[in-house]
């Protein structure tokens, strides 16, 4: 038996910027951090001529047999392509679990392609770097699946921790953020996350953004421009300990996001932040592409009370949580490899 796991992240700014139509002719930049909630990976070698996938999470099961082609659609199309990418097509049981439900904003779909790459890279006995492991899964999402989606996902699962993560043309650069520990563990303790009770697919949204850098719709560009500049902005106030700073960059920063596409936000999120500010928010935003998922809020201890009962009483969730460094890493490892009499 083998198990690993990588986290899912929270992004504190920069997010849209991460896109190849954007980066690519721009360059981007994202602040971002990763939090103690999983994807976890149990791979079982199977006595027999099928590969078994199992997700708990969209409570459904895939068996394929090596004699039919493999076909790569439905709810289980991320792990069968990277199964057929590592030429695994027979005697192997994947099962898959999360602590967060897909579609929510914390980049849960890259960190499944980050976890799943990383068991199943360990059990073939590859010992691929972090770069190399997020590279591998922005390889599978963008180029093989052709999702709409950005980069800075798949890096902080690899990663974990807080770090500023610039995007080129040709070349990603990973920069680790020291800040003072009670900077730190004040940043920790400040950001909260309330679940709005629905999630959503980033496709559609990221999609409208992606055309739109494609065409160089000057609104969005402009927003993308100014979300970037915000994130050097937003380092260098947690750099210097200005929380209240960082807090009123998070707002400007949702207020540019929300010219992205529509279907940023709807009415029940506006709401809800509006009434999060009346409360004592200090700042915040929809997290992931948005149109659903989680708000995340940067509230001081002594307005946290309120803010939760006010938004629990308007229908959302608060998840608690904590920063983690790790990354992606093998928890458990019985011995388990793939012998290369399974492969094609």
């Amino acid at each position: 038996m083998l198990i690993t796991r990588a986290p899912v992240r929270i992004s504190l700014a920069g997010g849209g910027t991460d896109l190849p139509a954007y980066y690519e002719a721009y360059g981007g930049a994202v602040l971002n951090t990763t939090i103690d909630k999983y994807f976890y990976t149990i791979l079982n070698v199977l006595e027999k001529d099928t590969v078994q996938v199992t997700s708990s999470d969209y409570r459904t099961f895939y068996r394929h047999e090596n004699t039919r082609p493999i076909h790569w659609d439905g709810d289980l199309e991320l792990p069968r392509v990277i199964l057929d990418h590592f030429g695994i097509r027979k005697g192997l049981s994947l099962f898959m679990a999360s602590e967060i439900p897909p579609g929510t904003g914390l980049g849960s779909s890259s960190t499944v392609a980050v976890a799943i790459i990383k068991a199943a890279s360990t059990a073939l006995g590859h010992n691929l770097s972090k770069g190399e492991l997020a590279e591998l899964a922005c390889h599978i999402e963008i180029d093989q699946l052709k999702a709409p989606i950005g980069k800075q996902d798949q890096y902080a699962a690899a990663y974990g921790g807080l770090n500023f993560i610039k995007f080129e043309k040709d070349e990603i650069s990973i920069e680790p953020v020291r800040l003072p520990p009670q900077v730190y563990q004040a940043l920790d303790r400040n950001l909260l996350l309330f679940f709005s009770g629905s999630s959503r697919s980033a496709s559609k949204i990221l999609a409208k953004q992606t055309r739109s850098s494609q065409k160089q719709d000057p609104i969005v560009i402009d927003a993308l421009h100014k979300v970037k500049e915000m994130a050097y902005d937003v380092l260098d106030a947690l750099v210097q300990g200005d929380l209240p700073c960082f807090a009123e960059l998070l707002h400007q920063n949702w207020v540019q996001k929300k010219q992205f596409a529509k279907g940023v936000s709807n009415p029940k999120i506006d709401e809800a932040y509006e009434l999060a500010r009346q409360k004592g928010a200090l700042g915040g935003k929809i997290t992931g592409a948005g149109g659903g998922g989680f708000l995340m809020l940067y509230v001081e201890p002594p307005e946290q009370n309120v803010v939760t009962k006010s938004l629990e009483e308007n229908g959302f969730k608060r998840l608690d949580f904590r920063f983690e460094s790790m990354g992606a890493r093998v928890l458990m490892n019985s011995g388990l490899s793939i012998p290369t009499s399974i492969w094609d």
